[in-house]
């Protein structure tokens, strides 16, 4: 009789054993997935407070150089405390301080604070306000050269994390014959399938109708960047130079809204003042920037965008025929206004039919790009199950 308790007694104990091993192999990711949110997020209290607690230490090493077939491009890594599984390949979208732009800086910590170790790499084209394939092969060298480098991919795969145009490019980039074996997942936050569609709505205010999504006017950054990049088609040669100068000016006062607003207001003063010293039409269309008058700037440029090449399918990942092998995982803000939420819906739908392995979250918790600090219970939950996903994978 004892010899038959002691069996019983194993056997409960043995499965209690493998309960909690499964509940620790299941629940880790979402345990992580909670604790990154809430510091991503910037809640404050004793959430963020205890989630600062949970989260590894992190280190920032020096910059480094990645090659490419364009040159040696800047990168910096961040590296966990302790063993890290995973490394993933973050690349911001449109702005010209790139790996030094505070979200990004502050996203990438969170995310080696969550236990992966993380590359920040910026494109330089993409911090030149230039949308162009030059973008998709930088990332494809730059997954090559991480894959190569065992700290970083033990088993050979990196994940990539896109923001903002860059997480189409990354999705794009994922889905070519060189890296296809080499990507683990691809996170395209706030990114977008079709490019052309985008700068149509960025123009034009319109957006595909999708139910339950609600379409916004859009951003003034997205065309004065759009501006920027057909500059050349709009006013005679001799003003080029001057126009951009103006227009990145412009651009980089947006910017310091999120270091200084002093900085921020000086540079908005500037680009006023440039303006006034531009021969027509460009001092019009400065104005138009300088306004943020999207109504009046739009129509100019709308019938140029044919000119941008955006149905190649390194810049729109919709056209590209066979997509990645790898996990995608879509997560857009339900109410962005600079690629606007029907931009994934639509995507997704195209991924899926042609047999990807497709994950999509459209939230209210998220802006264009970032955490947004209101919320609702469920819209957290739902995120964090997306981030545990990724996590695990």
């Amino acid at each position: 009789m004892q010899r038959v308790r002691r069996r019983r007694l194993l056997t409960v104990l043995t499965v209690l054993v493998i309960a909690i091993a499964v509940f620790a192999y299941v629940g880790a990711p979402y345990a992580r997935a909670a604790s990154f949110i809430v510091r991503a997020a910037g809640l404050g209290g004793r959430a963020e407070a205890l989630a600062n607690e949970q989260a590894r230490p992190v280190v920032v090493q020096p910059r480094h150089q990645v090659t490419t077939r364009y040159g040696d491009v800047a990168a910096r890594l961040y590296v966990p405390d302790g063993t890290a599984r995973r490394t993933v390949l973050l690349v911001p979208g449109i702005h010209s301080m790139g790996i030094e732009e505070p979200r990004l800086t502050a996203l990438a910590d969170d995310l080696a604070g969550a236990g992966v170790k993380v590359m920040a790499m910026a494109l330089p084209d993409l911090q030149a306000y230039r949308i162009t394939p030059r973008a998709t092969d930088v990332i494809e060298d730059a997954v090559t050269w991480m894959s190569k480098r065992p700290d970083l991919a033990p088993d050979g795969h990196v994940g990539i994390v896109g923001i903002s145009f860059s997480g189409g490019l990354s999705i794009s980039a994922a889905s070519r014959p060189a890296i296809r074996d080499k990507v683990a997942f691809v996170l395209s936050f706030g990114g977008h399938g079709d490019l052309g569609r985008v700068m149509r709505y960025l123009t034009t205010g319109e957006a595909p109708q999708v139910a339950g999504l609600e379409t916004h006017p859009p951003h003034d950054y997205g065309v004065a960047v759009i501006l920027y990049g057909l500059a050349d088609l709009v006013v005679p040669a001799d003003q080029v130079v001057a126009l951009r100068e103006g227009v990145e000016t412009f651009l980089l006062a947006s910017q310091l809204t999120l270091v200084s607003m002093d900085q921020a207001n000086a540079t908005f003063a500037k680009a006023r003042e440039m303006a006034k010293e531009l021969p027509e039409p460009s001092r019009t269309l400065l104005t138009y920037v300088n306004d943020r008058a999207v109504d009046k700037l739009g129509p100019v440029l709308a019938p140029h965008l044919s000119q941008l090449g955006t149905n190649n399918p390194a810049l729109s990942p919709q056209y590209v025929e066979h997509p990645a092998s790898a996990e995608l995982f879509l997560l857009h803000g339900s109410d962005d206004t600079v690629i606007p939420a029907a931009e994934t819906a639509i995507f997704s739908e195209d991924l899926r039919r042609k047999g990807a392995n497709v994950h999509v979250l459209l939230s209210g918790l998220i802006t264009h790009a970032e955490v947004n600090r209101g919320f609702t219970y469920i819209d957290v939950w739902k995120l964090i199950s997306l981030w545990a996903q990724v996590f695990k994978t």
